[in-house]
């Protein structure tokens, strides 16, 4: 068994404490984490602080160089880690490797970006210039569903702007952050990237603390709400990428079968476990019942089971406590509409559940309404678009939706009026590190990915000098 350590000031060192890691597929503990106690908290911020002038100091070729570095260094381990991932995680084993492959991805992209000085003015009158500079010290606060590439996502802007961070996985899911940990070690100067791992109890005090700059989170809309309040006090930075109700909006002229299987994938991707994830699916009453059964033919052919077993296609849900929300979910699809595939908690060791699909329901009904984060996708009729769009903005998110049809002006005319950070035609979950991420209402505040969201990480400075 590996001995999993704590990354704080360059150091890998034991937990005060330690905690299980239980695998989703069998429900059953086979890891120890070290888990992380208060004054270790203090110790990775200090490290941190102590870090940022010297790291603030390296010109940023050197730190786009660290990046790449950084790369190269997981994927000399990616077997290992992916391993480590599905085990933790659930995902089968090749989407394990997709996720260490875009993590690939987007480190290497972001060591493509710059940030230079905009000159305003520079005449014999005066020079005006906009800079970026450091914040300081960042916390960045992963969730369970993808735990590699979200950690990536945190440290890979936050270091390059020449900030250091201290990163928190989650608790349910620790061990590929751990490794991450591990690698930054030979990386980074010291300080530069702490790893800490907690039992959910460590999160008030990260972003409360006076000496944190900024705070990073990717998770549930009530977190990041706890996170925006704990902040105020010392007026911190925030990057909050929350959770979505993603529509997707089917129009009567489309491919049948082969959208079927877009939309499907779309939902059932790392077990409906993500937060772009297609959660609702609009349907134009023509094709409804061709839809319904097409995607219902698609979920009972998907082979569920543990993420090693070759074959696999969809995991177990990845935590207990998700699992008995997602059954309640189920409860709400059996009352308020016809399940036409799944529709239960499959009868096995671990937190599988037979991905659903559920007809016949409507806007108010609580499986439309709220997002399932889970293996079930409801299926609504329509057949007016101006009461169809009424119908995608009215929820309280507005992360990702997606529109299809073989008219794709007409589609593109319709996404444009979808209040969503992210709206795609023909296409959904379609994004990348040199693509802007952004949410709307409950699903988030700022921006990650791309130029716009490296500049989050920095404090815009104006320099204004009279000639």
């Amino acid at each position: 068994m590996t001995d999993y350590k704590l990354l704080i000031g360059g150091a890998l060192v034991a937990g005060d404490m330690t905690m299980d890691v239980i695998n989703p597929a069998t429900g059953e503990p086979f890891a120890t984490a070290p888990r992380a106690s208060v004054a270790q908290a203090d110790a990775a911020i200090a490290a941190a602080k102590a870090a940022v002038p010297g790291w603030a100091a390296v010109p940023w070729a050197e730190r786009q160089a660290k990046l790449i570095e950084l790369a190269d260094a997981i994927a000399a381990r990616k077997d290992e880690i992916a391993r480590v991932l599905t085990m933790e995680q659930g995902k089968p084993l090749a989407e394990a490797q997709g996720e260490l492959a875009w993590t690939d991805g987007y480190l290497r992209h972001y060591a493509t970006l710059e940030l230079p000085d905009r000159i305003i003015q520079d005449d014999e009158t005066g020079y005006i210039a906009v800079k970026h500079r450091p914040l300081g010290v960042v916390v960045g606060i992963i969730a369970w569903n993808f735990p590699l590439l979200v950690a990536c996502w945190k440290i890979g802007p936050a270091v390059l702007a020449g900030n250091a961070i201290v990163l928190k996985p989650a608790p349910t899911t620790p061990l590929c952050a751990l490794i991450l940990g591990e690698i930054c070690r030979d990386v980074f100067p010291a300080g530069v990237v702490n790893v800490i791992a907690d039992a959910n109890d460590l999160g008030p005090h990260l972003t409360a603390h006076p000496d944190v700059a900024k705070v990073g989170f990717t998770g549930s809309t009530a977190t990041g709400k706890r996170i925006a309040a704990s902040g105020a006090d010392t007026l911190k930075r925030v990057t909050l990428e929350l959770g979505g109700n993603d529509p997707a909006i089917v129009l009567e002229d489309v491919d049948v079968r082969e959208t079927a299987q877009a939309i499907f994938g779309n939902a059932f991707l790392n077990n409906g476990q993500v937060c772009l994830a297609i959660k609702r699916a609009y349907i134009h009453t023509d094709i409804y019942d061709a839809m319904c059964g097409e995607l219902a033919r698609l979920a009972q052919a998907a082979v569920v089971d543990d993420g090693l077993q070759q074959g696999t296609q969809i995991g177990p849900i990845q935590n207990k406590m998700q699992f008995e929300k997602v059954k309640g979910f189920l409860e709400s699809a059996r009352a308020e509409g016809t399940i036409v595939a799944g529709g239960q908690a499959m009868e096995r060791a671990g937190y599988f559940i037979s991905p659903t699909i559920v007809r016949d329901v409507t806007d108010g009904d609580r499986i439309v309404d709220e997002e399932q984060f889970g293996p079930i996708l409801p299926l609504v009729k329509f057949d007016d678009i101006e009461d169809v769009i009424a119908r995608a903005n009215a929820s309280e998110y507005g992360l990702g939706g997606s529109v299809w049809s073989k008219d794709i002006g007409r589609a593109a005319d319709i996404a444009a009026r979808i209040e969503s950070g992210q709206v795609w035609v023909n296409q959904h979950i379609a994004i990348g590190p040199h693509i802007p991420m952004a949410g709307f209402k409950n699903s988030g505040l700022g921006v990650e990915q791309s130029v716009e969201g490296l500049s989050e990480y920095t404090q815009t400075q104006v320099v204004n000098i009279k000639r």
